[in-house]
């Protein structure tokens, strides 16, 4: 059944396809980057014919497949002896979810130390088959197997298919034992399923080379809305990004009567009244509070609306529609009170009606289930992400090289999710989010949708002084990478081989892994565009430098852009190329449209 972007779920349950596209072809796009060669190499080996019952590569998660049994997905040469060894066998020495790249387990108490794992029986091959139900909380029945047997899987995937593109043993990937003999073992990923540390999130810590990392999926509430019962034409629903700071929300909800604060414009201009980046004054305690976006951060808005006695906050993003999730800041360790983001056309239709004929409203969670990021492959893609970077910009040893503001850390991550998710019909203007299953198909953990179409993502280089940080400064770098990502594919084509194709979607991702190599610690944008370009120099010749520049420059990082420091806010846009690319910069538009292109079909 083929794939679409318009509906990329498939039907029905298929569990008996050989899903396996390790093995597949020759090298192509080979790195000099990578590992030298020699001596105390392992051979290619024969993986056991191991199943696991998955939301496989390349699909994001439950929305959009179903599970299906992955057969032998272990790739012959990044993992030779299978995903369950540690010693150099064939022999798997754990029948569970442990092996030389991965231990993974649920976490529900905390505590890292350990919990249940799924188990593959006693017979060879080993048989993780444990389905997933919908309808049934996290870890509820054969939920908890079923979502430490996808983590383990997705997180042997990462390992494999960064193998294939220069993260390797001397590059200080994560393994038990390292069979060539080069970098350190003893440090394979602690792959913690559900989580209790935290909710509505995950995170990936990772150390220098011979300490494990540790791999964190929590479960995620289903986002909030703003319900409004009165006007009578207002009535409904109001799509709604969370707080990282005050209350949990939940399905009782926090409401009232709804007033637009007015701090009286102390900013001398530079803010708006209705913002609540100063005292409110005339405000009504025991109401929940209006504010817009912008001047200052979140948590000051909802502190200052808090001390003037209302209940709950509504901010109305201003920039546009999208609702993300707000960031603590400085003041959020003092909110008490909850407060949610809507986006700008549903605030302008709530300050409308106020203060006549008033509207009525309660912040709250829908009674939905709650939905496990242990399913969701772009969560996990971005985390294991953190990984990659991390090691490669410091090196094995040193995992403290991305620092400042400007940093892109984040921004590799969303990178990768939305590479080895891509599909080769996709449409490379159709939006695209990241974590859509846990946010219940909701864009609201970024400010804008990925889409090579400025209408839908305008972002720019100079904006990243006036975004939220770490996530919105990375999603300007990942921004230009997913034009450049969609660029080298309409040169090269698409291969559905992620782990040895010819495609420009291959190249792309060996390009933006060898340029981690490449650009030493503290890299700002335009030290890890260079990196970039040399990286295409140093293993192509330089044969694909106008569609680098091309990229970039159409993100505001051109030949004349300049960082300034390491710290967001000092940086100058240049949307410049070389003179020699001039005659690039329109062939990979349709008919001179500059804001969306189209990929051309492999």
């Amino acid at each position: 059944m083929p794939w679409s972007r318009r509906s990329r779920r498939r039907t029905g349950v298929s569990i008996a396809i050989l899903w396996s596209l390790a093995g597949c072809g020759a090298a192509a796009f080979s790195s000099s980057l990578g590992a030298a060669e020699g001596a105390g190499e392992v051979e290619v080996g024969t993986p056991p014919a191991d199943e696991y019952l998955v939301f496989p590569l390349p699909t994001t998660g439950p929305d959009e497949s179903s599970q299906i049994q992955a057969i032998a997905p272990a790739d012959p040469e990044a993992s030779p002896f299978g995903w369950h060894d540690t010693d150099g066998d064939l022999d798997p020495d754990f029948t569970d979810t442990r092996g030389n790249n991965v231990s993974a387990q649920e976490d529900q108490d905390a505590n890292n130390t350990g919990g249940t794992r799924a188990d593959g029986g006693v017979g060879s091959p080993l048989e993780f088959f444990y389905p997933f139900d919908a309808a049934a909380q996290p870890g509820a029945g054969g939920n908890l197997e079923a979502a430490v047997t996808n983590l383990f899987y997705w997180t042997n995937i990462l390992h494999d298919l960064a193998w294939h593109h220069g993260f390797d043993e001397a590059a200080g990937n994560f393994q038990t034992s390292n069979y060539s003999g080069q970098g350190l073992g003893g440090d394979e990923v602690q792959a913690d399923a559900l989580d209790g540390s935290g909710t509505n999130g995950a995170l990936f810590a990772t150390p220098p080379e011979g300490l494990s990392p540790r791999l964190q999926a929590f479960v995620w509430a289903p986002p909030p809305v703003l319900r409004v019962q009165q006007p009578p034409r207002l009535v409904g629903d109001v799509p709604a990004g969370p707080a990282e700071f005050g209350p949990p929300l939940d399905d009782h909800g926090v409401g009232g009567a709804l007033e637009l604060a007015d701090d009286a414009d102390d900013e001398g201009g530079a803010g708006t009244a209705s913002d609540a980046c100063q005292a409110l004054v005339g405000f009504t305690p025991g109401r929940v509070a209006v504010v817009d976006r912008g001047a200052c951060e979140f948590s000051t808005k909802v502190l200052n609306a808090q001390i003037a006695g209302a209940t709950a906050v509504v901010v109305v993003n201003l920039a546009g529609d999208n609702t993300t999730t707000m960031g603590s800041g400085v003041d959020g360790d003092q909110v008490s009170i909850p407060s949610v983001l809507i986006g700008r056309s549903n605030g302008d239709r709530i300050k409308a009606a106020l203060p006549v004929p008033g509207v009525e409203a309660s912040l709250r969670l829908p009674t939905l289930i709650r939905r496990d990021s242990s399913f969701d492959s772009m969560v996990l893609i971005h985390e294991v992400g953190h990984g990659f970077s991390v090691r490669l910009s410091g090196g094995p040893g040193n995992s403290s090289c991305l620092s400042g503001t400007e940093q892109a850390g984040e921004g590799w991550s969303d990178f990768f999710a939305l590479a080895w998710t891509a599909r080769p019909e996709d449409d490379p203007a159709s939006p695209r989010s990241i974590g859509s299953y846990v946010t219940y198909g909701s864009p609201s953990i970024r400010n804008f949708p990925y889409s090579t179409d400025l209408d839908v993502n305008p972002q720019t280089y100079g904006d990243i002084g006036s975004t939220n940080v770490p996530h919105g400064v990375g999603e300007v770098w990942a921004s230009a990478l997913w034009d450049l990502y969609w660029l080298l594919v309409a040169d090269h084509g698409f291969d559905t081989d992620f782990y040895r194709g010819t495609g420009g979607n291959n190249l792309a991702v060996q390009l933006v892994m060898d340029g981690l190599k490449l650009h030493g610690c503290n890299p700002t944008f335009v030290t890890a565009r260079d990196a970039i370009l040399s990286a295409d120099q140093v293993s192509h010749g330089g044969t694909n430098r106008c569609r680098i520049w091309q990229a970039f420059a159409r993100r505001g990082i051109g030949v004349d852009a300049v960082a300034g420091s390491i710290q967001a806010g000092d940086e100058v846009e240049s949307f410049d190329v070389p003179a020699e690319c001039g005659a690039f910069f329109s062939d990979g538009f349709e008919s001179g449209d500059t804001n969306a292109w189209s990929a051309v079909s492999p």
